[in-house]
């Protein structure tokens, strides 16, 4: 493997300069690329022998060159970490935007920079190849050779917290339970109200969750959400990141079968939300944790 050469800039015909481009004196003492911050993607997916990702063989001419990372590099101007990060991911690797779905984001804040690192689910074929001049190689690596290879200092650094966040969150929401613990006038449209909950919920799976309220590394979370209704609010369709599961008779009992289901994949983090002890008393022994109705309530 090539030691790390010195970052030189390559010849004007293989720059790419766009909005943002740019070197940052750190009042850290370090500098940094990218005038709005960066971000990179940490492309995963399950493969019959564990978890795989999608890593950068840095071309020789970059910072640290010669390391292995992921694609990545500065935000544009106005463009969140989410979009950039997809957006260089394709640019830099051949990545197929429209097959992975982003699950969490990890930030490094530094003084005066920031670093976001994006963490996705690949949900379709992914071929991953040296799309443009700042990559020697781009490749799937199974989780447990990644510390064989010579990585990207800030990477490797970083690679004990992001190992934690391979995984997806399903939030499992005891409708009756949201949507009765505010005293809104609910019971006078059910249905209504739960339409309510599962557009707010829509909301909640697109801008996520604080890791902090959830329980999980990382500063962004973004859930999938199975909303489980019973009695007069079954009947709601499913929305952008909400499924819908009308129980046939308990929602408890419902609830709980989901949990099992879900629970049966180790990617799988199952969080229900609910206040009823009795229904989490039932969830908590298969393993799911529970948070309160006010983190979703709208």
């Amino acid at each position: 493997m090539s030691a790390p050469q010195p970052a030189r800039r390559p010849p004007d015909a293989r720059v790419h300069r766009q909005p943002g481009d740019g070197w940052v004196e750190c009042a850290c003492g370090s500098r940094h690329w990218g005038l709005n911050g960066a971000a990179g993607l940490l492309l995963w997916r399950h493969a019959t022998d564990g978890v795989e990702l999608v890593l950068q063989h840095r071309a020789l001419w970059s910072h640290f060159g010669g390391t292995w990372g992921l694609p990545g590099g500065a935000l544009g101007d106005g463009e969140d970490a989410r979009r950039g990060a997809v957006r260089e991911a394709v640019e830099e690797a051949g990545l197929d935007a429209s097959a992975l779905e982003v699950r969490a984001q990890r930030s490094l804040v530094h003084p005066d920079w920031t670093y976001t690192t994006v963490l996705a689910e690949a949900v379709g074929r992914q071929e991953p190849s040296v799309a443009d001049p700042e990559s020697l190689e781009v490749a799937w690596v199974p989780l447990r050779e990644v510390t064989e290879r010579e990585l990207l200092p800030a990477f490797g650094d970083a690679l004990g917290e992001l190992r934690g966040m391979l995984r997806r969150l399903v939030l499992v929401i005891d409708a009756a339970n949201v949507v009765g613990s505010r005293p809104d006038g609910w019971w006078a449209d059910r249905a209504g109200a739960t339409t309510a909950l599962r557009d707010h919920l829509a909301g909640v799976s697109a801008g996520g969750l604080s890791g902090s309220d959830v329980g999980l590394p990382g500063q962004t979370w973004f859930p999938r959400a199975v909303l489980v209704t019973e009695g007069r609010a079954r009947g709601v369709g499913p929305a952008a990141g909400v499924d819908v599961v009308d129980a046939p008779g308990s929602g408890d009992d419902a609830i709980v079968s989901e949990v099992r289901r879900l629970s049966g994949d180790p990617l799988n983090e199952v969080v229900v939300t609910t206040a009823d002890r009795g229904l989490i008393d039932r969830v908590t022994a298969l393993g799911a944790r529970v948070v309160g109705p006010r983190l979703v309530r709208h």
